[in-house]
């Protein structure tokens, strides 16, 4: 065969493994749609302990087809404070058992034509698509059909390539002695860094059982493959985690532990164990030399099986020692130095990891919650600057909350932006109308930012004025305080707890009576400077205080509106 056969086999090898990984990826993605709710909950839920977490990460990566998706998915709850350490590494334990899976599957391709079960699927994978309501059921099964075709495309690649009967090919695997341990390390190598690159184990998969099945590459060096792909699929999650808090950084170093301690026990009992797998399929490895048809049937089966094995037993023996695991991942990853201003940034939302619409209106739901405590605790500065007397607290104090407001705009801006990129995404129609909603609730709470700014402002006029309020007047506006607090209190409840679980009520009368005593100040307002209780100017500071109040207590009712998706029904 020529080097212009050659290459173009190398093409069709590239494009096959290209289309695998497209319908991986429409797969899985169609799959987390179908059940992202569904499985947002169950995570969040299922970890009570080791076992359930570890089940439930397996119940996840098998539903989804990604093992990826999964410990990302688990790095973005420990980011956002949603699951304890330990909890994700038992979750993590779960995902390397569910990615086991996608072997059987790629076995099942080479082992029957699956030609017959793919041009349908297409035809009816179309027609859902079009199909408003089943549009993602579409999604999946046009995904699962380019996994298929892309296995059937590998599998008649294989067999033009005629690679059993290439002695230059048959040399090159001969030259490796699979009985040393230095060889299998180099094919662990190889394995950790091509998956790496290409970031999908399962492309790498597909083409150590395209050798394997051709019966040019020895079964114990396709084994160390695997073993590589194992540790290099861990590169996924790491990279997402590198713009995250400590403990997401843990929850994806804990995953490369977690395979790399796997690796090294079963490279202490390799042969024993490989030889162990092999027999359960009924391969004999160092047996008469099967033919082509029955290499292409036993091989890959014994691959997925080791692949099985190895995580099935990896699991049992590290599950016992999830404290030690989450030990040396904080001796491995120390806590960052703590920063002033490390509270304002955002905390929740990072960017470059992959992640669903339904994770990531999560991911945006968890800042704007935090977005909406820093503006009550803005609040709080604002009424500490009303009693402040010292210059020098007071000019720190006001310029705390001048930096504040600079981090509410900054806050809308990025909450909007990254909501205006999920946006971008093939939605449905409930996470569109989240969106929505979110989008005014950001706006909504930067409001409130304006709003306790306008009110420090008008304190510093007052100092700066040499005027004071009197005592009934400060006591007035500590009750209009007090009461604006305890609407962003209610606030914050709302914006924290389940939809189903809240009631409004308590918001709206709170209110309603930030307007009735506003309207019973604006009174007696003007009755106090006709009757010269203090002069015009220290009542327009005062009115301006009181104002601010009613209208920062509109833009509270405003976000629990957007948040419940009600509006206010008036007397």
């Amino acid at each position: 065969m020529d080097t212009s056969n050659y290459l173009v086999f190398g093409f069709k090898i590239a494009g096959s493994l290209a289309l695998l990984i497209y319908g991986m990826k429409i797969m899985s993605e169609a799959l987390q749609k179908m059940a992202g709710p569904q499985l947002r909950h169950v995570l969040a839920a299922m970890t009570t302990n080791r076992f359930t977490g570890m089940l439930t990460g397996a119940f996840i990566t098998c539903a989804v087809q990604s093992s990826s998706a999964t410990t990302v998915m688990t790095v973005s709850f420990v980011n956002a404070g949603l699951l304890t350490l330990a909890q994700a590494i038992s979750v993590i334990m779960g995902a390397n058992i569910g990615t086991t899976l996608t072997a059987w599957i790629m076995s099942l391709g080479y082992s029957i034509d699956l030609t017959d079960f793919v041009f349908p699927a297409f035809l009816v994978g179309i027609a859902l698509i079009y199909s408003r309501k089943h549009r993602y059921k579409g999604d999946f099964l046009f995904g699962i059909s380019f996994l298929f075709f892309s296995l059937v495309l590998l599998s008649d690649t294989g067999k033009q390539l005629d690679l059993q009967h290439n002695q230059g090919v048959i040399d090159f695997f001969s030259s490796f002695d699979v009985n040393s341990y230095f060889t299998i390390l180099i094919f662990l190598l190889i394995g950790t860094v091509i998956t790496t690159i290409v970031q999908s184990s399962a492309a790498v998969m597909a083409i150590t059982i395209l050798l394997c099945s051709t019966g040019v590459l020895p079964i114990h060096l396709g084994i160390a493959l695997v073993m590589g792909e194992n540790i290099g699929t861990t590169a996924t999650a790491n990279l997402a985690a590198l713009g995250a808090n400590t403990q997401a950084r843990r929850t994806a170093m804990a995953h490369l532990v977690f395979n790399v301690i796997g690796v090294m026990w079963v490279l202490i009992v390799f042969y024993p164990f490989v030889n162990m797998i092999c027999n359960m399929v009924g391969y004999n490895p160092e047996g008469p030399k099967l033919s082509q048809a029955e290499l292409a049937i036993k091989l890959p089966v014994v691959l997925a099986a080791f692949h099985t094995c190895f995580n099935l037993f990896n699991t049992g023996i590290l599950i016992w020692f999830i404290p030690q695991i989450e030990k040396l991942v904080c001796i491995i990853i120390k806590p960052g130095k703590k920063d002033e201003e490390e509270e304002f940034r955002l905390r929740f939302i990072q960017a470059g990891i992959m992640k669903t619409p339904e994770l990531s209106v999560l991911e945006a739901h968890k800042e704007i919650s935090s977005f909406a405590e820093r503006m009550q605790r803005m609040f709080g500065m604002v009424r500490e600057l009303l009693g402040t007397r010292d210059d020098s607290n007071f000019a720190k104090l006001y310029s705390r909350i001048e930096k504040y407001e600079n981090i509410s705009d900054n806050m809308e801006q990025e909450i909007a932006k990254y909501l205006s990129a999920v946006s971008d995404a093939h939605l449905s129609d409930d996470t569109k109308g989240k969106i929505r909603d979110m989008m005014r609730e950001i706006t909504e709470l930067e409001s409130i930012g304006d709003s306790c700014y306008n009110l420090a402002r008008t304190i510093s006029r007052l100092v700066n004025s040499k005027e004071d309020f009197t005592e009934k007047q400060y006591e007035r506006i500590h009750q209009m305080f007090e009461l604006t607090d305890d609407s962003l209190s209610q606030m914050n409840i709302i914006i924290r707890g389940r939809k189903e679980y809240l009631d409004t009520t308590r918001s709206f009368n709170i209110e309603t009576e930030i307007n009735n005593y506003r309207k019973q100040l604006r009174n007696q307002n003007i009755n106090d400077i006709n009757n010269h209780e203090y002069t015009y100017n220290v009542g327009t500071m005062y009115m301006d205080i009181i104002n601010e109040c009613e209208k920062l207590a509109d833009y509270v009712v405003n976000v629990v509106e957007a948040r419940m998706g009600t509006r206010r029904v008036e007397a």
